[in-house]
């Protein structure tokens, strides 16, 4: 026997790149790309609401503004969602999300 070991990185097998990891890198970029547009568009929804709150004009435009934003809101919780994250306190406090717009995700809107 000898007194002597090869390294323990010489004794491994060489490592063979099967692509995968540069198609998870691909995906969790995509899926980051939708999310951050996602939550682009609620921002918009939510600030276009409140703007409109504001300058109390029009009322009858102001359900249009809530769908909108309960729209784009549903949209960012089933993205949440597929990302394994079922707790969306921290987005609903982030975006300072209504409960009137809370009230509306998932309902179906009638058509115009």
């Amino acid at each position: 026997m000898s007194a002597l070991r090869l390294p323990q990185h010489l004794a491994e097998p060489a490592h063979v790149d099967s692509g995968e990891a540069h198609l998870r890198f691909d995906l969790l970029e995509d899926l980051d790309s939708a999310v951050g547009h996602t939550e682009r568009q609620v921002e918009r929804a939510l600030r276009a609401l409140r703007a409109h709150d504001l300058a109390g004009i029009d009322p009858s435009a102001r359900p249009r503004l809530v769908e909108a934003a309960a729209d784009a809101v549903w949209r960012l919780l089933v993205q949440h969602e597929a990302c394994d994250c079922a707790d969306h306190r921290e987005l609903i406090v982030r975006y300072r999300i209504p409960a009137e717009v809370l009230a509306r995700v998932g309902s179906i809107h009638p058509v115009s």
